[in-house]
């Protein structure tokens, strides 16, 4: 797949300015299209759907066709969804391969909807696999089997062993196109295939080398074969240490490698040790960048938090978190109903009891933040656990002692009750203690259970900061004798 003839880019690409530019694409000539962040301007977004409304077609081109694929997936997001069939109409080919390889899943499904099959098979042949592996994968069966019988039978072999391998794995995410030598060439070899082949892929900084069975024995950067006399072997110059990544390797998990090895690109390799295909690190940042929203948004609930996403999806989604929620808080309320004698002699109980249960909540919710984080980015680990555990201890003490001497001096001082702010500060330090340890707890549980702790551990550590909460307070109320006084 992406097979151009012009594989190998003009040594010379410049412009006006004296800057290099891709050659695939325009000039970012867009001053007054983009604001300081870099983003499209209100005013020009509005500019371009009035004249594809009033049938201003190549005012419309005009406009839309100096701005980067990127910027032209932005407008499209941007536009509202009655428009978007309306705008991929005027634009036509502007609607690009690479236009649609950047633009949001949810805008992109809805455009596929109103392309022929034959449309689509030919969109992704030009794309890598991967891009068109992300356009083809989120099709109903039916459409997928379309678009593929529409493809080249080349195309339609790599696109449907994509699809063999499971969701947000390596084989999904890698490329099929890459360069590889055998481990016995020269560099001067290697310098004339690249140079003869029309057939090699468009992007690579890299080359494997690899044994007689396939297997990559090592790797090869191209500063390192330009900067080589043509008679040396490849295998003098090549690092034979290298980061191999599985084909069924989770995509969080070659995100943290790239990280911590600082990879610009990767061989996936399948059971037998064969090289299929590589992952490259602009793959790489768009994962790192769902992964690390993605934990933030199943803590609270919110689903993929994609403002594209259809409202009825978005509903459901919340609405199932919600309910769950209002079970726990019943729980909760349950905890309140055991001290309602204690609670109608003292009213004053019942106006305190919600700090303690919502700083305890508080609380759990930095501590379960931070345990959530480091274990996705395998920072926490089964070495360092417990460790990690009495750090959040002694944190969750001293910030329990500081806040209940706060909330304790102040009780004591506004309601002239030190036995009340007694009461409060020391409920304010057990709530806090439980939140610290639920924090953490709760998540690693899971997570050696091989759940996502991102998905339940909120539910669990609310439930228990709140019902902690109300029963110490309450409990520590009745104990000290304070509803008497009432």
């Amino acid at each position: 797949m992406d097979k151009r003839e012009d594989s190998l880019p003009p040594e010379d690409v410049l412009t006006a300015d004296g800057l290099d530019h891709d050659p695939g694409h325009p000039p970012r000539e867009t001053e007054t299209e983009l604001d300081e962040d870099d983003r499209l301007k209100p005013a020009f977004v509005r500019d371009v759907i009035d004249l594809a409304e009033e049938g201003e077609v190549e005012a419309a081109r005009e406009r839309v066709g100096r701005l980067h694929p990127a910027d032209i997936a932005d407008l499209f997001e941007l536009v509202s969804d009655e428009d978007r069939p309306l705008l991929a109409q005027v634009l036509g080919d502007l609607l690009s391969p690479d236009v649609l390889a950047e633009m949001n899943d949810y805008v992109r499904e809805r455009l596929i909807d109103l392309l022929a099959p034959e449309q689509v098979a030919e969109i992704a042949s030009e794309l890598d696999t991967d891009d068109a592996v992300a356009i083809i994968e989120d099709m109903e069966e039916d459409e997928q089997q379309a678009v593929l019988r529409a493809m080249e039978p080349e195309d339609r072999a790599a696109i449907e062993d994509a699809l063999s391998f499971p969701e947000e794995s390596a084989g999904r995410l890698m490329q099929r196109e890459f360069v590889a030598v055998p481990e016995h060439v020269t560099v001067g070899d290697v310098i004339d295939r690249l140079r003869e082949d029309v057939d090699l892929a468009t992007d690579f900084w890299e080359i494997f080398v690899v044994d007689p069975m396939h297997r990559p024995v090592g790797t090869c950067q191209l500063s390192w074969i330009l900067r080589a006399p043509r008679s040396v072997a490849i295998n003098d110059i090549m690092r034979r240490e290298q980061t191999l990544i599985p084909v069924d390797m989770d995509q969080e998990e070659v995100a943290l490698r790239f990280q911590k090895y600082a990879l610009i690109s990767a061989a996936v390799v399948d059971k037998a040790g064969r090289l299929v295909g590589m992952i490259t690190v602009d793959d790489v940042v768009h994962i790192i960048q769902e992964e690390a929203g993605e934990d933030i948004l199943r803590l609270s609930g919110a689903g993929d938090g994609d403002i594209n996403e259809p409202i009825a999806l978005t509903i459901r989604t919340r609405l199932s978190w919600l309910v769950v929620n209002l079970g726990t808080a019943m729980l909760a309320a349950s905890v309140v109903g055991i001290f309602e004698t204690a609670i109608a002699k003292y009213a004053l109980l019942a106006v305190l009891m919600p700090i303690v249960s919502g700083m305890g909540g508080n609380a759990g919710t930095q501590t379960l933040a931070v345990t959530v984080r480091a274990i996705a980015t395998n920072q926490l680990t089964a070495s360092n656990t417990m460790r990690m555990i009495l750090r959040e201890f002694r944190i969750a003490t001293v910030n329990g002692l500081s806040l209940g001497i706060l909330i304790g001096a102040g009780t004591a001082l506004i309601f002239g009750n030190p036995l009340l702010g007694a009461v409060i500060a020391s409920a304010m330090l057990i709530n806090n203690l439980v939140a610290g340890l639920a924090g953490i707890l709760v998540p690693v549980t899971l997570d050696r259970f091989d759940i996502d702790p991102a998905v339940s551990s909120a539910v669990f550590v609310t439930t228990m900061t709140d019902m902690m909460g109300f029963f110490s307070f309450l409990g520590l109320a009745v104990l000290s004798g304070l509803t008497a006084m009432g």
